[in-house]
């Protein structure tokens, strides 16, 4: 694959925010997994005072190694080189740029959203960062029975070309990702943009299966190697917990088996376009639902909980 300056590696910073673009915390749970593995510090912070509502977004107490109790803000910093990585080589994150990667981490902030980008910007140019790859994960119509789906985009046409992904054709509110991401391409950082689908009846619970996702496509487009620790086992234990939830539940089990056919039918080999476009119709006439009840990996979370059809 032929990639573009910063995907083949360059200095890569991973971009992850905790809130709106973040269903399952499967975004920020696969920016911490290469932070953790990498043993990436703290290399620049934004001032939190500036950006955050501290009764939006609180500050939490937590108890260090030491034992001491400290709070901690919400904010958000570039994390790079300069700890000590994971020792256990099964556990370390191999491959082109694997000793430059950097990870941008934080909370999505409440106000002065361009300044806040701007600043986080400015300290990837210092940090000489040659491309972003910004992870997100939204709630939609996917089971959680079938691998959940990413979907890649990016704005620059190079990154499109090179990396055969899509450009997004959403329209309507976006995150802090959207704007990170067209400050970034302003400058001349390229980005790429992946999303992975969380399915929203299980939406209060952290998703290891589409942590999973997400890294694999991660590794997929920049050539790195991640470890997955005890993810695989996490995910099987969460899959296996859902499947529990939905054997009490028969109007959930139901659903489910909808959304599996519906998946099963645009991933057969022999589906055409028109069949899909037929399934896909059909699927939302069962639903009840207007074109509003997409599940294409478009940018913006569908933010509703499982409820039973009696409406309770």
């Amino acid at each position: 694959m032929n990639q573009p300056a910063g995907f083949e590696g360059g200095r890569l910073l991973v971009v992850a925010f905790e809130g709106w673009n973040d269903a399952g915390e499967a975004a920020t749970g696969a920016a911490k997994l290469l932070a953790e593995r990498l043993g990436l510090v703290e290399i620049d912070a934004v001032d939190p005072e500036s950006y955050f509502d501290y009764q939006f977004t609180r500050p939490t107490v937590v108890v260090g190694d030491d034992g001491v109790r400290r709070l901690e803000w919400p904010g958000a910093a570039i994390l790079g080189p300069g700890g000590t990585p994971t020792s256990n080589d099964e556990e370390r994150v191999t491959g082109p740029g694997a000793d430059t990667l950097h990870v941008l981490l934080g909370a999505e902030p409440a106000r002065s959203w361009k300044g806040f980008a701007a600043e986080l910007i400015d300290a990837a140019l210092a940090a000489d960062i040659e491309g972003m790859v910004l992870l997100g994960a939204m709630l939609a119509d996917a089971p959680h029975t079938r691998p959940l789906s990413v979907f890649a985009s990016s704005e620059n046409r190079e990154v499109r070309a090179a990396l055969g992904v899509d450009r997004s054709s959403y329209e309507g509110p976006v995150g802090i990702l959207s704007v990170i991401a067209d400050q970034a391409e302003r400058v001349g950082i390229p980005t790429v943009s992946l999303w992975a689908s969380v399915p929203h009846y299980v939406h209060n619970a952290p998703s290891p299966k589409a942590v999973l996702a997400l890294l694999g496509k991660l590794e997929e487009l920049t050539g790195l190697s991640i470890p997955r620790g005890t993810l695989e086992s996490e995910a099987k234990a969460w899959e296996a917990g859902v499947d529990a939830l939905a054997a009490d539940d028969e109007d959930m089990a139901g659903y489910i088996t909808q959304l599996e056919q519906a998946r099963d039918a645009v991933d057969a080999p022999e589906a055409s376009g028109e069949a899909i476009a037929q399934e896909f119709e059909r699927y939302l006439r069962r639903r009840g639902d207007g074109p509003e009840g997409r599940a294409d990996g478009r940018e913006g979370p569908r933010d509703e909980p499982w409820r039973p059809r009696d409406g309770s």
